[in-house]
């Protein structure tokens, strides 16, 4: 059932002709929760929930996703996945996470020491990188300025190619946004069909908040924004 998944896991934006002087923290202080409905082949399968909080110096995003994946009434994919991330004046201080899937447990922590590294214990990766690092969570447009991210699902650090691919007006679930589209490759030999990330991600270019993601993997996945509060 591997074949079926690429998780986002997963928001963001390029220094390109847009004014981006503010953090990406900045851009959610009237955000307190954004839903996303995940789409397989257009229907309907799951959510990904996003909730908000800033407390001083300190922002906290905490996320829940479940979605499952039936044919003829078999279920043949089954994800639940939770996550904390915690920032101190921009900076990613702390995360982490527990998924399951297909009833095999995955985890990443994540955690700012006193070299100031992100030290990682994941179920896929354990060791140091960079503090500029960022968890792969797509609401965070700064992703797009960054040639690694960390897997909220396993700790794995990939190494990314981020092309902006121009704005574009779109409609999602009956509302239009003048959206600024990015395409996501892992920076490895592989062809595009077996790189561990290939998905095409779309912020609006107003309020930098992620409305839309897609990729290609047995069928297409999409991630919409159905509700903000």
């Amino acid at each position: 059932m591997k074949k079926y998944f690429i998780l986002i896991l997963i928001v963001f934006l390029f220094i390109f002709t847009f004014n981006f002087a503010s953090g990406h923290v900045n851009h959610y202080k009237k955000v307190k929760f954004l839903k996303y409905g995940v789409f397989l082949n257009n229907e309907l399968i799951g959510t990904h929930i996003f909730n908000f909080k800033k407390e001083g110096d300190f922002f906290y995003v905490n996320t829940k996703g479940d979605f499952k994946v039936k044919k003829l009434g078999v279920v043949l994919m089954n994800y639940k996945t939770k996550s904390e991330e915690i920032y101190k004046n921009g900076q990613l201080v702390k995360f982490n996470s527990k998924t399951n899937q297909n009833e095999k447990e995955k985890f990443a922590q994540v955690i700012l020491n006193e070299k100031n590294k992100l030290y990682i214990n994941g179920s896929s990766h354990k060791g140091e990188t960079e503090s500029s690092s960022l968890v792969g969570s797509w609401w965070n447009h700064e992703i797009v300025k960054n040639s690694k991210q960390i897997s909220p699902i396993s700790g794995r650090i990939i190494n990314q190619k981020v092309r902006f691919l121009g704005k574009k007006n779109i409609l999602i679930n009956g509302k239009e946004y003048n959206a600024l589209h990015f395409h996501f490759l892992s920076d490895d030999n592989n062809s595009a069909e077996k790189k561990k990330l290939n998905i095409h991600v779309w912020y609006d270019s107003e309020t930098l908040l992620w409305v839309k993601a897609r990729y290609d993997k047995l069928g297409k996945w999409e991630y919409r924004l159905v509700e903000i509060k």
